[in-house]
């Protein structure tokens, strides 16, 4: 019986491997975030976002559109007789010459732009993935749960088999046959709240997953235990300060906010506008006899404003501002890097030290205990309020040892997410 009870044990370890014959869908943890990445329509949504950036950066470097007017000037009475003897028609060309490199600014402080957009669409799949990463181990620690409470019903019902036959024998007295019978509520209670919460966590992972196969058609795979070893928070940090996508944005931010900058102080700068005119006497002029002194001409000319008051001032300073701000925000984001690596690595670890007593001690413990004890009970030498506080204590045994192990998972999705890549999978 002991050896049939540590087999027990064992499979909650291996939750996964055994998959229903229903099941027609189980995937495992890669193929989980294989499908959240093709599927998800918010990182689909993302995408779109880069490229409208990266369309934005084609705005940015267009040149200013030449300007062209064609005019009929002196249209009037005259000794002619017509009113359009005297006319003269004019077509006039403007070109604004921009000068300080401002195109080629414009263009750097897009592609900047476009940057940032990149690093904000990783850090969103970064936080995506732990929602997803979460919901996975969920729905691993659901069926770990629910194998434990099966296996703990399976084994009451071999203890009310034998029960039923000592009661027959005259070996108990009814009382105890119907409270025993009463325990088994109990675990019946728990495979049904199991089987509950193993559905729910299949639906929050559908969900993420954005996909439409029936519950109790999809599962997935994967082993549930932990492990033991974990690098140093110091390597932790390093890997956050390499990795981080929020990290990078924000040393992105502060880059295209000094490019903000020089824009402005360039947009201060003057530019001056080229004009190019010519002027044609009416076709009614060589009919008429009118013949006016100038009867083609061409004219160059440069238009530069004068920037005595607006020099592009509260531009300049406010961009300014602007590179303060976000070097601000950058030591902000670098002392949540570490805050975020170090608090999650101290779940992590705390869980570890959880973890090992009861994988090296409590388990065999509470199969030593409850078996003893119903050896005992079974020939006399134990109350039945012994056996039955033995077997709540195994059962609680079991089932604390699960949750931390989901605990586990839990923080080493966390510590994934602070880090900014998969370090414990």
């Amino acid at each position: 019986m002991v050896r049939f009870i540590s087999g027990l044990c064992f499979g909650v370890l291996t939750v996964g491997l055994a998959v229903p014959a229903w099941a027609q869908k189980a995937l495992t943890r890669d193929e989980v975030r294989t499908q959240f990445e093709k599927n998800s329509p918010t990182l689909r949504a993302g995408e779109i976002g880069i490229d409208e950036s990266k369309a934005a950066e084609i705005t940015a470097y267009l040149r200013p559109n030449p300007q062209v007017s064609l005019g009929l000037d002196q249209i009037g009475n005259t000794t002619q007789g017509s009113a359009f003897s005297a006319s003269t028609m004019t077509a006039t060309a403007n070109y604004l010459h921009e000068r300080r490199h401002k195109r080629e600014l414009r263009l750097e402080s897009a592609q900047k732009a476009t940057g940032i957009a990149l690093s904000s669409q990783a850090d969103l799949e970064r936080s995506l993935l732990f929602n997803v990463r979460s919901a996975f181990v969920g729905t691993l620690q659901a069926k770990a749960v629910l194998k434990v409470a099966t296996d703990n019903l399976a084994y009451w019902d071999q203890v009310l088999k034998i029960s039923h036959d000592r009661y027959d024998a005259g070996d108990i007295a009814q009382i105890d046959l119907d409270r025993l019978e009463l325990q088994r509520v109990q675990f019946e209670s728990d495979v049904q709240t199991a089987e509950v919460n193993l559905r729910t966590a299949k639906i929050e992972l559908l969900m993420l997953l954005d996909d439409r196969t029936p519950i109790d058609q999809f599962d997935v795979l994967g082993l549930f235990e932990y492990k033991d070893q974990v690098a140093t928070p110091d390597e932790f940090r390093k890997i956050a300060l390499d990795t981080r996508p929020d990290l990078k944005a924000a040393l992105q931010s502060v880059d295209k906010a000094r490019t903000d900058h020089q824009l402005a102080v360039a947009n201060g700068s003057t530019d001056p506008t080229i004009n190019f005119d010519a002027g044609f006497p009416a076709i009614s002029q060589a009919y008429l006899g009118y013949n006016p002194p100038l009867r083609e001409y061409v004219g160059f000319g440069v238009s530069i404003p004068l920037r005595i008051f607006d020099r592009n001032q509260g531009e300049k300073l406010r961009t300014q501002l602007d590179v303060d701000r976000n070097q601000k925000l950058l030591e902000a984001t670098e002392a949540q890097v570490f805050s975020d690596v170090d608090s999650a690595y101290a779940l992590v670890n705390s869980n570890l030290i959880l973890l090992r007593p009861y994988k090296s001690k409590y388990l065999d413990q509470a199969v030593r205990v409850r078996e003893t004890v119903r050896f005992s009970y079974e020939h006399g030498g134990a109350a039945l309020l012994d056996f039955l506080s033995a077997e709540n204590d195994y059962r609680s045994i079991e089932l604390n040892y699960v949750n931390l192990i989901g605990a586990y998972w839990m923080a080493a999705a966390q510590l994934n997410l602070a880090v900014g890549r998969e370090v414990i999978r």
